[in-house]
């Protein structure tokens, strides 16, 4: 059996920044093995499968895969395959467009905005099937600075602190104070795997206000060692989380609030997404993750 598959560079405006991700089209005959050992041959953060949606008013359903492991939901993958699912739509028609895609994914329904602008990356945005909600107790500082081979003066800014959040996959916040402390960073081994793999969480996600870009309100790290992902370019679903980071720490106000995120820059994959959060009542409401894609690479894979 051949299938066809894309490769799109998400989060970005220019080929070979942002993160790269597979989408494999017609996988609805494939066991769940043979999804996994293919996402494991593609070796990206996460290779998507597409198949017919239950409901057929839906645009696709989706399976997502790293390369050790089945995720619920993530952000560059939902983002990039809107993208490349409404610019199939509309190919061969010049213009400018829009459109809804709707993705059945294992988290729940998730409907995505696109927006085609002629000589512009396509940018698509949704809103966080679900909200970030804090999600246990971290190890103690002395303990996840050693994780992450750096000193525990280095951890914390202001009044951020560690911290955890999740939104369907967990994920373990470390405020760092400067970016050439977080350029620092890396996974410290042993040290790495006492200070986060018994939390159960997916990563560590370290972040800064010290910035590349003026537009960038945080430039972020995350690793995900025990996902198959060393490093992640750029992490939508950890962005989601973060937005209760931002909500906690932050204290904003009542109203809409932006966010550019920063990533990627360690490993020469700048990238860039967009946070909005809603705040009503004093409580966070809707959590939207936006950003472009980039076509890379298509092909047929025998199976």
């Amino acid at each position: 059996m051949k299938l066809s598959f894309h490769i799109l560079d998400v989060f970005t405006d220019k080929r070979f920044g942002g993160n790269p991700l597979c989408i494999v089209h017609g996988a609805d005959d494939l066991p769940t093995a043979q999804m996994q050992t293919m996402a494991r041959e593609f070796n990206l953060s996460e290779t998507v499968f597409l198949l017919k949606p239950e409901n057929p008013a839906h645009s696709a359903r989706i399976r997502i895969f790293t390369p050790t492991k089945e995720m619920p939901f993530a952000g560059h993958p939902t983002v990039g395959t809107a993208i490349l699912l409404a610019e199939m739509k509309v190919a061969g028609i010049s213009g400018d467009h829009e459109a809804l895609i709707v993705l059945e994914a294992a988290i729940g329904t998730v409907r995505v905005g696109v927006r085609m602008r002629a000589g512009q990356a396509t940018f698509a945005e949704f809103d966080a099937p679900k909200l970030p909600v804090e999600a246990g107790i971290l190890q103690p500082l002395e303990r996840l600075a050693a994780g992450l081979g750096l000193i525990p003066s280095e951890i914390g800014f202001e009044n951020h602190r560690p911290s955890c959040f999740a939104a369907g996959n967990a994920f373990a916040f470390i405020p760092v104070s400067t970016r050439q402390v977080i350029e620092r960073a890396y996974v410290n081994g042993s040290d790495w795997a006492h200070a986060f793999e018994d939390q159960g969480v997916v990563g560590a996600y370290l972040y800064t206000r010290q910035c590349v870009h003026n537009s960038s309100a945080f430039h972020v790290r995350m690793f995900a060692p025990s996902a198959g992902i060393p490093e992640d370019p750029a992490t939508g679903s950890a962005a989601v989380c973060f937005a209760g980071v931002v909500h906690r720490f932050d204290g904003i106000p009542d109203g809409t609030h932006k966010r550019g995120l920063e990533q990627g820059y360690a490993m020469g994959r700048p990238s860039q997404i967009a946070l909005t959060l809603v705040v009503s009542g004093g409580s966070l409401t809707t959590v939207r993750i936006g950003g472009q894609a980039v076509r890379v690479a298509e092909g047929v894979i025998q199976v």
